[in-house]
């Protein structure tokens, strides 16, 4: 092997980790960004079953104040 295979081979090997690195970088960014919408679409959730339980203890009478339907 000459020494232009070697260093042909090295600038192989440095591009292929460059490229490498530039996608492991994207993956890390595209991580993150998921990570913090999962965080606020589970704020979310929890925010509207709070809601969800606030309406249904509100107005625990109103279903036996209404009327029976008219087939009854």
């Amino acid at each position: 092997m000459t020494d232009d295979d070697i260093k042909r081979r090295l600038e192989s090997l440095e591009t292929r980790i460059m490229h490498q690195d530039a996608a492991l970088d994207e993956l890390t960014r595209t991580l993150l960004s998921q990570e913090q919408l999962m965080n606020k679409q589970v704020e979310t959730i929890k925010y509207l079953e709070k809601q969800i339980q606030a309406l249904g203890t509100s107005n625990p009478g109103t279903t036996t104040d209404e009327p029976p339907p008219p087939h009854y």
